[in-house]
């Protein structure tokens, strides 16, 4: 009983006290004075008297339970067999996102894509209709994780002994658990940390399945190697609810069982409580008598079982819920990213076709540095494409502002000496000084182009806004990226082939038209 429980008890008891001492005192006066005139109406007094302090205490503690113990009784009802509700702010945030995602994957180019979005959300929705439970037993295939499902349900489904990757994808069962009423589905997953491919890919099913599992049955048979730590972490860190099982205890004395048990409570305190880590043996080893006769053991699982009814019957609902939000958070999510790679390229063909243009303007007629940023490398109606592809609508003279504005900060930052010094090398190494130095200006223009056509699509993925680091940190980000030497020898092989080498035939032509005058 809690505290503030016990206090209102005791201040409601002491005035039901004082209050009856009260009447007991004034009521005595009055019986004495009847008793000496009329016994037995004082006789009926006294008995009224008892009833009426009966009754008041009777009713202070029935009401006293009624209020302060309503929290009490629903948390009963939580673990009793009538299937509680699953929260219903979960499951509104969980329609809400679904219903977001709906309009997201009309956004989806990619037929099949959007075909599996949609598909995959009705999945969803129709887990929140079932309220199914969904155990998945995840770990290496070496742990006994089908030995531990078999043990569960009390049925052979395959070799316990078998070697390891027998179980090629997710098999599901259905479980019952004394005290339980919801449905449970129990998935046995490939074992991880296979060799070859065939083996990656078994590993990947295994690690999906896991995702999608309300409560999560991590197995292993000795301490936490580096290779079962990270994924069993990072599915801590998606939210998954986890139970860790030292399967296989009895092939360890009592001691070595107790230390691994605390070595494993130890490594995963961060994420899952001492009490969710169980040791069992699912599956264990024939023993042979001191008669020659050779037994084997039952499973000892009661320790999983008991701790699966807690877990289930004080968490069920919630893990559905919340599985069910993440569920519905990781489709929004994936769908984010099809739609931001789509945009990237629809963006980065903008880029590209306007990097070349301005460069090919430019090598025509060279302007100074400042005009031929103003022109190409920061062009208003590039700007104002991007942003339409991303879902903003620009005005031509916001597309100005935006494209001054980069234009002064690739000045300030010196990006332009930079790309100008940089290229110029590149050339250099190419053509001949006076080839370079008419054409260096418009590669430099396609080159700054590209750097603020990047940046722009960095802004307007983040909804306008630059970042903490402003626009300067953005710019000089995609000025080191593209200063890498793959894209660099990409870059100037494009720039060659679609400005300089142009110019180049262009040179030559005019060099050998007055030979040809003269012949005529």
């Amino acid at each position: 009983m809690s505290l503030i429980r016990l206090l209102i008890l005791f201040v409601g008891l002491s005035l039901i006290l004082g209050l009856s001492i009260w009447l007991v005192a004034s009521l005595y006066r009055l019986y004495i004075q009847v008793s000496f005139t009329a016994p037995f109406l004082a006789n009926f007094l006294l008995l009224l008297l008892i009833v009426l302090i009966g009754l008041l205490i009777a009713g202070f503690i029935y009401y006293f339970n009624f209020y302060t113990g309503k929290k009490g009784s629903r948390k009963r009802s939580r673990s009793g067999r009538i299937n509680p509700k699953i929260p219903a702010d979960k499951t509104q945030a969980a329609a809400q996102n679904l219903k977001a995602i709906g309009q997201q994957v009309g956004n989806i180019q990619d037929s099949i894509a959007r075909e599996a979005f949609l598909r995959r959300s009705q999945e969803i929705e129709a887990d929140l209709e079932r309220g199914e439970i969904r155990i998945v037993v995840f770990g290496t295939g070496s742990s006994g994780k089908t030995s531990l499902v078999n043990s569960l349900i009390g049925d052979i489904m395959g070799d316990v002994n078998a070697t390891m990757g027998t179980t090629t994808e997710g098999e599901t069962y259905s479980l019952k658990l004394k005290g339980i009423a919801r449905e449970i589905l129990i998935t046995d997953t490939p074992g991880i940390l296979e060799s070859g491919i065939a083996g990656t890919k078994r590993e990947e099913l295994a690690r999906e399945l896991a995702t999608e599992a309300d409560l999560l049955l991590f197995v292993v048979d000795n301490d936490l190697r580096q290779s079962e730590y990270n994924p069993l972490y990072d599915l801590a860190n998606l939210g998954k609810r986890s139970l860790l099982i030292l399967n296989k205890s009895d092939l360890y004395t009592e001691e070595d069982q107790a230390t691994i048990l605390r070595q494993l409570q130890e490594t995963v305190k961060s994420f899952i409580a001492s009490s969710d880590v169980i040791a069992i043996a699912a599956n264990p080893q024939p023993v042979e008598l001191r008669s020659g006769e050779i037994i084997t053991p039952e499973p000892e699982i009661a320790l999983l079982i008991k701790r699966l009814v807690a877990v289930l019957r004080a968490e069920g609902a919630d893990l559905i819920a919340d599985n069910i939000l993440l569920q519905s958070h990781r489709l929004g999510e994936d769908a984010r990213k099809i739609i931001d790679r789509q945009r990237r390229r629809e963006a980065d063909k903008i880029i590209d076709r306007y990097q070349w243009i301005g460069a090919g303007v430019i090598a025509i007629t060279p302007l100074p540095v400042v005009d031929m940023l103003a022109t190409a490398a920061v062009n208003a109606q590039m700007v104002i494409e991007i942003g339409r592809v991303y879902g903003c609508e620009l005005d031509l003279e916001k597309g100005k502002e935006l494209a001054l504005s980069l234009g002064k900060t690739l000045v300030s930052l010196g990006v332009v000496k930079g790309t100008v010094d940089l290229l110029a090398r590149a050339l250099q190494f190419h053509f001949a000084t006076y080839i370079v130095g008419k054409a260096i200006q418009g590669v430099s223009a396609a080159y700054l182009t590209r750097i603020a056509g990047k940046s722009f699509i960095e802004y307007f993925r983040r909804d306008r806004n630059w970042g903490d680091g402003g626009m300067s940190e953005v710019v000089q980000q995609q000025f080191q990226l593209t200063r890498k030497d793959e894209f660099m020898k990409s870059f100037v092989k494009d720039a060659i082939s679609k400005v300089v080498q142009p110019m180049k035939d262009s040179w030559e032509e005019e060099e050998l038209e007055p030979v040809a005058e003269d012949d005529w």
